[in-house]
Parts: structure tokens; sequence; C-alpha cells
């Protein structure tokens, strides 16, 4: 990671954050437009194509600032992490509203009215932000209202002041989430999304990448012999992959082994990823 990464700067030949004017060359300089992600997940390619891969993701409710639109895409940079990429123009939207709550659990849906027999109008992923503007109750279940007059089931959202103890736990409530290659939802989500998304709800912001992790969250240690040293909370490092520690032997990770979020010990991690990847390349403590 440089102080010019591609991924954490917008700048481009022919385009530039105006911000970054004098520290890169490009033909012009613009200043990002504030917007907000209106669906429920956004995906964010390298390129601006439908067939492009993904890099990451931006969930409801996230600001972005918007540099182009053309041609359906908007060159955009997410607030919360610094992530640049390119998302179809269909999902932005403005920021009218003040966000006050965040979804606090995996998944959850919205529907068109205070009533879970509705049918849904959409789902949102934890970490997705809204405006809750009133509440209201249906058979005895709490529902809080959007701006839209859509509904949330209310105890599936906190107020964004509030945050998670222990971002282990938080990682642990997606066991049997899809294992999804830059997702960052809990409707698909890679290792390093895990990582991220459990710390953002633990009130921690981290950077999006494996390699950015690896450089930058709490401080690096030696484990041990045997890794005895490990505890709740340490994260391991592979090339390319990151696990979260849930004791001194167990870990929490995303994984193209089982296509899920899942449980497994660290013995057994190293020695069915070595013959691939090499062994744990480093060991943080945050």
């Amino acid at each position: 990671m440089t102080a010019r990464d591609a991924r954490l700067h917008a700048f481009r030949s022919d385009l530039a954050d105006a911000r970054l004017k004098g520290e890169v060359a490009a033909d012009r300089f613009v200043a990002g437009r504030q917007a907000r992600i209106a669906a429920s997940v956004a995906d964010l390619r390298k390129t601006p194509r439908p067939d492009a891969g993904i890099d990451t993701q931006a969930l409801f409710g996230d600001d972005v600032l918007v540099f182009e639109e053309a041609e359906g895409w908007a060159w955009i940079q997410a607030e919360a992490d610094g992530y640049v990429g390119y998302v179809a123009d269909t999902v932005l939207g403005p920021r009218e509203q003040t966000p006050t709550h965040i979804v606090s659990v995996p998944r959850t849906f919205v529907y068109p009215g205070p009533d879970l027999r509705f049918p849904t109008a959409g789902q949102l992923s934890m970490g997705s932000c809204v405006t809750v503007t009133g509440s209201a109750e249906t058979r005895g279940t709490h529902y809080a209202l959007l701006p839209s007059g859509q509904a949330v089931i209310a105890r599936h959202l906190r107020p964004l002041a509030e945050v998670g103890d222990d971002y282990v736990t938080i990682a642990e409530s997606f066991l049997g989430t899809p294992y999804l290659w830059g997702g960052v939802s809990g409707f698909g989500i890679d290792c390093s999304g895990l990582v991220q998304l459990s710390m953002r709800m633990a009130g921690r912001n981290v950077l999006r990448d494996t390699d950015m992790q690896a450089a930058s969250i709490g401080s690096p240690f030696e484990p041990g012999p045997d890794f005895s040293g490990l505890r709740r909370g340490d994260l391991v490092f592979w090339k390319g992959h990151v696990a979260i520690m849930t004791d001194a032997k167990d870990m929490v990770h995303a994984n193209g082994h089982t296509m899920l979020v899942s449980r497994e010990g660290l013995k057994k991690a190293v020695e069915r990823i070595s013959y691939l990847y090499g062994g744990p390349t480093g060991f943080r403590r945050p």
C-alpha cells in the first residue's frame, strides 16, 4: 500500500479528485459530489463493466463522493473506508435525511408497512444505515418506520451512537453466511470483509483489503511456539487471507474451502492452506 494506492485515492490520467491536485498528474481535477447508496448492496468494480470482478461493496445508507457519471456508471469513493470504484449509477441517491440507526443483525427485511405478513419490499444487511421517523406495533411486534413509510423490525436496529462490545461475537453471528469474493454484507462476504464489517459494528473503522489490514490493524506480534500465545480477537494472516481467532485454538473466517463463514481449528487450517499458499504471513492484535 502506498500513499497513492489507486484503491484508496481517486485518480486517473484524465481525471482526479481535486484534493489530490499537486500530488498526482491528471488532465482535470474535480471535487466529489456528495451522494448516498440507495440500494441494498452496491458492487464496486475496478472498471465500468458489468462483467468486471467485484472489488468490494457499499451498503444502503453509506455516504460516497461521486467524481464522474457516464454511460450508466459512476466513479465513486466510499467515505467510510476510502475505497474507490465504479458502481451502477442507479444505486445512488441524495443525502436527504440524517441516518439515526444501523442494522445490527446479519440480515433483515424491509416491509411496505408495519406488518410482517406484508410481502417484503427489500432487504438490508448488517451495517446499513437508516433514518427512523416513527414507530408502530402490530400484533405485539414493534417496527421502526422509515421516511418512505416502509418498516423494519425495530429490534434489528440500534442507534448509530451505540456500538457492539466484542467484534468477534459479531463475526460469529455470520456463521453460515455464503462466501462471496468482494462481499461485505450479510448476503455474502469474504475474509477481509468479515473483519471490516465486524469491527465497524464494534465502533472501529478499518481498511478493506487483506494487505491493508495486515499493515494497519493493531500491532504485529509473534504468537510463540506452536501458536501458544494466541487469544480471542487476534488476527491471523496468510497471503490473501485473514482469520479471526475465537479462542487460543479456533478461528472464524469466510473462506473458499467451505464457501461459507465457518469455524475451524487453526492448526487444521494451517495444514490445509499451506500446500497452496504457504503458512501464516503474520499475526496482529487489534
